[in-house]
């Protein structure tokens, strides 16, 4: 057991080792890249003295981890008594000896604002790609509207009390679905390392993917770019959120609304990785290609101002859904035709074509369905993150 737990500490987290190693800081350029990410949106009622522990999965490994915590949609300031980072050996149980102190402007404690955020200080030690990072928050004080992200498809856990510096799983009975508060993580890379955003809905937060085990397409995408053996990017953060619209505020505030907060802010990002418009269409509140257009054009023009690639993703078929509809149908192949050939994205992946049925392309092909003729199945997903030619993920911009 003490043998396999100092493996896992060498090969997930250097932040096992109380010092930081001189080494790490050398190989890297004081470039931050974001390597794990999660929209913020209301996540109901804010309690005061109560810790989460968050697992969240890496995709760029690298040196002098920050986290980044939200109080994006809080009308009350909210404070953090304590926070830690350490490795996961099973379940809320860590790696002992892995789980750091992380501060803020040298501070154990920090108090955000309402509609504010808060960067911690970097983390001695690397923190490996394709790990389990287990981030612990205390919330010392806290009411009104609590901020975080709702359908996270990784199990978590929650403590009344503070419990954030303990590495047992003592304490830590209550199992939770959603992230808390943490809505970033980064990593310092080289110059050369960049990261791709997958702006989405609930088919890019994972939905009819099994849960515990990070098989959302873009996580299959963040292997594969790992695996890839040039550089450039890898870090992969997913910015879906269920049930999201590209132009109207609802489950979360729409793309063109978040396109800042939730992308355009992470660190390191290249490329902008836009697939969503699925839930406008099919809402049957009256929404044209044209209108749906337009919204992509705000997109992909505020994203190549701000110097970032725009990849576009069609929409999926979704008949046998309850709102299908022959008028909606008509709007998605519209917008895909838009999509696939206005020449206004750097890129184009066609999900559509990769999943539908060749015997009615009006519908997902049931190997990759789901379930719900919506949201496709593990299979589904990973044919997705195959349909992605790495090589249209840069841009010269």
């Amino acid at each position: 057991m003490r043998r396999a737990a100092g493996i896992i500490c060498g090969l997930l987290l250097a932040l096992c080792s109380p010092a930081t190693v001189a080494s790490a800081a050398a190989e890297t350029s004081r470039h931050q890249v974001v390597t794990w990410g999660a929209s913020a949106d209301r996540l109901g009622q804010a309690v005061a003295d109560r810790s989460y522990r968050l697992v969240v999965r890496t995709s760029v490994g690298g040196a002098h981890a920050r986290i980044r915590l939200s109080n994006a949609f809080g009308d009350q300031p909210v404070t953090f008594g304590s926070a830690y980072a350490g490795a996961r050996e099973e379940g809320a149980r860590l790696v002992p000896g892995s789980n750091r102190r992380i501060t803020f402007g040298g501070a154990r404690s920090v108090t955000v604002a309402p509609g504010g955020s808060v960067t911690s200080d970097p983390l001695p030690g690397r923190l490996a790609a394709q790990s389990d990072l287990v981030v612990s928050l205390y919330v010392a004080e806290a009411a009104g509207q609590a901020t975080g992200h709702g359908m996270a498809m990784q199990t978590s856990y929650g403590a009344g009390g503070d419990h954030a510096g303990e590495e047992g799983e003592v304490g830590w009975s209550e199992r939770i679905g959603s992230w808390f508060y943490l809505d970033a993580v980064s990593v310092e890379s080289g110059a050369d390392t960049g990261a791709v955003v997958a702006l989405g809905d609930s088919i890019t937060d994972g939905w009819q993917s099994t849960g515990d085990t990070n098989r959302r397409w873009p996580d299959y995408l963040s292997r594969r770019l790992q695996a890839a053996s040039k550089s450039g990017i890898k870090g992969v953060a997913n910015e879906g959120i269920s049930g999201n619209k590209v132009l109207a505020d609802g489950a979360g505030q729409s793309a063109l609304v978040r396109l800042q907060r939730d992308v355009l802010s992470q660190p390191g990002v290249r490329t902008v990785f836009l697939f969503e418009g699925i839930n406008d269409i099919k809402a049957h509140t009256g929404v044209t290609a044209a209108q749906l257009i337009a919204g992509y054009r705000q997109i992909i023009e505020r994203s190549h101002a701000a110097g970032k690639c725009v990849v576009g993703g069609t929409v999926l078929p979704f008949k046998g859904w309850s709102e299908f509809d022959p008028a909606g149908e008509a709007v998605r192949q519209e917008v895909n035709d838009f999509i696939r050939n206005s020449g206004e994205l750097d890129a184009v992946t066609d999900f559509d074509k990769a999943l539908r049925s060749p015997y009615d392309q009006e519908r997902l092909l049931p190997v990759f369905d789901g379930g719900d003729h919506l949201h496709p199945n593990d299979k589904g997903m990973r044919v997705m993150a195959d349909a992605v030619d790495l090589g249209t993920l840069g841009c010269e911009r």
